[in-house]
C-alpha cells in the first residue's frame, strides 16, 4: 500500500493516517496525496487544485504571508473497508438494517431455487455408506446419483425438502446480519481499535457463523430426513416429518448436530470471508461503478471463497449429515454422536476420502452460488438505493 503523506516544499514529510482527519498549516506550499504517479493536491498562495481527499480548506487573508489550514481525511483502503454486513464492502454509506436483512433474504432464496438439486445429490452421496446395502440404490458419484434419483423417484425428488431451507432463509439472515454486527463491535472493542481489518472480519464471520447455527440446525435436520431415500416413505412432507420428529424422538432431536453445524459454519464463514476481501483487493478496480465489471469481480471473488470454504468445511458437513440423518432409538447407541469422534471413525472405517464424499456437488452449489449471493445481494441493494434517492 503506497504511503501517504504530506509533503511541504522544504521536503519535510507529515504522514497521513488512512481513515483519520489532518489539520495541516503551512505558509506556502504543500502536496497532498499518494507517493505514486497518482495527482495528489496542490495548494499556494496562488492557487487551490481540489482532489477526492480534500475534505475542507481555510484561509486566512488577515495576515501575510498568507496561512493555510487544510483538513484531509485519507479514505480507508478498499480491502480492509468495514461495514454491519459481510457482504457490503462498498464504499456506499450501509442502508438501515431492514434493508440488507430483506436483500440478504432474497439473495438466499435465489441461491437455493437455483442451487438445491445438487444438495439433494451432495446429501445423498454423504449419508451412504461405503459398502452397497442390499435394496438400497448405492451412488458412484454425482451424475450417477442425479441419473438413478431421475429414473428411480422423478425429477421432483430433486426439489424434495425444499421448503426447509426456504423458510429458514429470513431467520438466518437476521441472526446472521444482527450477529455480524454485534460480534463486529465485540471484537472491535477486544483488539482496541475502530475499524474491521480482514483478521477481524474472518473472525467476526465465524463467530457469527457459530451463532447462527442455533436458527439453522432444526430447519437442517429436517432437510436431511426429507432428502433421504431409505426414510422418505416415513415423513409426508416437512410439517408431518418435523411433528413425528418431536413425538417419537423429543423435541432436543431438533439440535441433534449442532456441534458439527457450528463447526461448518466457523470454516465456510472463516474461509469464504476470508478469500473475498483478497481476491476483490486484487481484482481491478472499479471507480466508475460500472454494472457489468461489478457483476464480474462479485462473480470471481463469491465463487473462488466459496470455493475454499467449502474445501475447508466438507468433513464437518458429511459428519453433521450422518449425525442427524441417525434416527433416536430407544436402547440403542447412535454410530454418529459428536463431530471429531465422528470424523475419526468415518476415516477409521472408510479412509480420508471419505470425509470429502458429495465435495463434487457440494462445491458447484457453494462455489458459484456463493457468485449468486454477492451479484444478487449488490443488484438489490443498489435497487434500494435507488429507491431512496427518488
Amino acid at each position: 500500500m503506497s504511503k501517504r503523506v504530506a509533503r511541504r516544499i522544504d521536503n519535510r514529510s507529515i504522514p497521513l493516517r488512512a481513515g483519520k482527519s489532518h489539520v495541516l498549516a503551512a505558509s506556502s506550499v504543500y502536496r497532498i496525496g499518494l507517493l505514486s504517479p497518482i495527482a495528489g493536491l496542490g495548494i499556494s498562495r496562488k492557487h487551490c487544485t481540489c482532489s477526492p481527499y480534500l475534505k475542507s480548506l481555510q484561509i486566512n487573508f488577515l495576515r501575510r504571508p498568507y496561512r493555510f489550514e487544510v483538513v484531509v481525511r485519507i479514505p480507508t483502503p478498499p480491502s480492509y473497508t468495514s461495514s454491519k454486513t459481510a457482504f457490503e464492502m462498498s464504499t456506499e454509506k450501509p442502508l438501515p438494517f431492514i434493508y440488507q436483512f430483506a436483500a440478504g433474504a432474497v439473495a438466499g432464496v435465489s441461491e437455493i431455487l437455483v442451487m438445491y438439486p445438487l444438495d439433494v445429490v451432495k446429501t445423498r452421496v454423504q449419508i451412504q455408506s461405503k459398502v452397497p446395502v442390499p435394496g438400497q440404490d448405492h451412488y458412484t458419484g454425482m451424475l450417477d446419483c442425479f441419473r438413478k434419483i431421475i429414473a428411480n423417484e422423478g425429477a421432483s425428488r430433486l426439489y424434495r425438502g425444499i421448503g426447509a431451507p426456504i423458510l429458514m432463509e429470513a431467520p438466518k439472515r437476521a441472526t446472521k446480519f444482527a450477529a455480524n454486527d454485534e460480534w463486529g463491535k465485540v471484537w472491535r472493542n477486544v483488539f482496541g481499535v475502530s475499524k474491521m481489518s480482514q483478521s477481524l472480519s474472518i473472525l467476526t464471520g465465524a463467530s457469527a457463523g457459530a451463532t447462527e447455527s442455533f436458527v439453522v440446525v432444526p430447519f437442517e435436520l429436517v432437510k436431511i430426513r426429507l432428502q433421504d431415500k431409505a426414510q422418505a416413505s416415513r415423513y409426508n412432507g416437512m410439517v408431518d416429518c418435523f411433528l413425528k420428529i418431536v413425538r417419537q424422538e423429543g423435541p432436543l432431536t431438533l439440535y441433534q448436530g449442532l456441534e458439527s453445524t457450528m463447526w461448518r459454519h466457523i470454516l465456510w464463514n472463516s474461509g469464504y470471508f476470508g478469500c473475498i476481501f483478497q481476491v476483490r483487493a486484487m481484482l481491478p478496480a472499479n471507480p466508475t461503478k460500472d454494472k457489468s465489471l461489478q457483476m464480474r469481480n462479485d462473480l470471481i471473488s463469491g465463487t473462488i471463497g466459496g470455493t475454499v470454504g467449502t474445501i475447508l468445511n466438507t468433513p464437518m458437513d458429511v459428519v453433521k449429515s450422518r449425525i442427524q440423518n441417525s434416527p433416536k432409538i430407544a436402547g440403542s447407541v447412535r454410530k454418529y454422536n459428536w463431530a471429531w469422534p465422528a470424523l475419526g471413525t468415518v476415516m477409521k472405517e472408510e479412509g480420508f476420502g471419505a470425509l470429502y464424499s458429495g465435495f463434487l456437488p457440494k462445491v458447484l452449489r457453494l462455489g458459484p452460488g456463493g457468485g449468486i449471493l454477492l451479484v444478487v445481494f449488490t443488484g438489490v441493494m443498489d435497487f434500494f438505493r435507488s429507491i431512496r434517492k427518488e
